[in-house]
């Protein structure tokens, strides 16, 4: 004997699956993934207890779905080993809470321990903050630069690369002043002009941000 399945329940289901699909796509428009490089170069190291702040509101401001890695820019920064701490939280708030704690325990053990660095690969860390955040390949992809942007590099590092930024978003944060600056603040402008046509030739959205409110509407999905 053929049962047939009355015309009313099967379009509510196939509309239950539409809606689930839908769920599941609109998690993934709405997932965000934050990639924030710190400057660990000279003096610079002085100013990470901004950076903590940084990423205490990054903590606060990220959900479950979202991903987050903080990475220190040195001598050559395009390589995993530069990567402090990274997660993807878990859709469950309870555990997603208890993985922000232990990333931030983790900060705040490198804030402790860290050594200046003797060059700046920012480019570097920038090429691995664009292969992270393409793995994870989240809705919305940010890049926070938490440095002076002036890059110094070693003997033998070749940075002469197009950066590829297309559904990017870099912001630079906390672009201290040079004393050298001082003297010429030309030489600001333009580390600022310069880095900014290379993210937005290279399809990428450039900001720079100091104030605390401007930076938390950057984690507003």
């Amino acid at each position: 004997m053929i049962h047939r399945i009355p015309i009313g329940f099967f379009i509510a289901i196939m509309g239950s699956v539409f809606l689930l699909l839908a769920s599941c796509s609109n998690n993934t428009l709405r997932g965000h993934g934050v990639y924030m490089l710190i400057d660990t170069s000279g003096t610079y190291t002085d100013e990470l207890v901004k950076a903590q702040q940084i990423i205490n509101v990054a903590l606060s401001k990220l959900y479950p779905g979202d991903s987050f890695a903080v990475a220190r820019i040195d001598t050559g920064s395009f390589s995993e080993k530069d990567i402090v701490a990274k997660v993807s939280f878990d859709d469950r708030p309870s555990t997603a809470n208890r993985q922000k704690r232990l990333f931030k325990e983790k900060i705040d053990e490198f804030v402790k321990t860290v050594q200046p660095a003797k060059y700046t690969d920012i480019t570097g860390g920038i090429l691995q903050a664009t292969e992270y955040l393409n793995e994870k390949n989240p809705g919305r992809k940010t890049i926070l630069i938490f440095s002076d942007l002036k890059e110094e590099l070693d003997k033998g590092y070749n940075r002469d690369i197009d950066l590829k930024l297309k559904g990017f978003s870099v912001v630079a944060v906390n672009v201290t002043k040079l004393r050298s600056d001082n003297y010429n603040p030309k030489e600001y402008l333009d580390r600022l002009d310069s880095w900014q046509t290379r993210v937005t030739s290279g399809g990428g959205k450039w900001s720079v941000t100091n104030d605390m409110d401007q930076l938390e509407k950057i984690f507003m999905n």
